[in-house]
């Protein structure tokens, strides 16, 4: 029974270590990333986890991730999902799905309060990601499924530009 248990703890314990922490954040972060006077090209995708479109498109932007892993490209997922989902699905599906970039959570009440900090021109239909880089003057929105080749030659642009 004591092998039993330390096995339960255990696993537990590797499971809740493995798990990612899902920092949450409000609409002032978006314009500090719109705004950093750095090097790094951010690309912030927005998805919830009942999105079929949002969830197909993740593992483009995850090999992306992988890909410029150690260069000035930094991907984050941002979830829409409610705030009462955060614990019971989201972070379930993140682990199940084992993703790798950051996530995080929009902590909002209101999308009309923020979607305009994203871009004047998104109407809030997810999945978008937006890849921008201040100190290089670049700034696209995507307000669709991306696929890995469009994000590349978006971020590829934004590095040159």
């Amino acid at each position: 029974m004591k092998k039993i248990l330390l096995s339960i703890f255990l696993t537990t314990l590797v499971r809740a270590v493995a798990a990612q922490d899902i920092p949450y954040i409000q609409a002032d972060q978006i314009t500090r990333w719109k705004q950093s006077d750095s090097d790094t090209v951010y690309v912030l995708n927005f998805w919830a986890t009942w999105c079929a479109p949002c969830v197909a498109e993740l593992p483009e932007l995850e090999k992306l991730h992988a890909e410029y892993a150690g260069q000035a490209v930094k991907v984050i997922l941002i979830s829409t999902d409610f705030r009462r989902d955060v614990e019971k699905k989201v972070k379930p599906f993140v682990q199940r799905k084992a993703l790798k970039s950051q996530v995080m959570f929009m902590n909002e009440p209101t999308p009309n309060d923020w979607i305009d900090l994203v871009s004047p021109q998104w109407t809030g239909a997810i999945p978008a990601t937006l890849i921008v880089c201040k100190r290089r003057g670049f700034e696209r929105l995507f307000e669709k499924q991306v696929t890995y080749e469009g994000l590349e030659k978006a971020v590829l642009e934004a590095k040159k530009f």
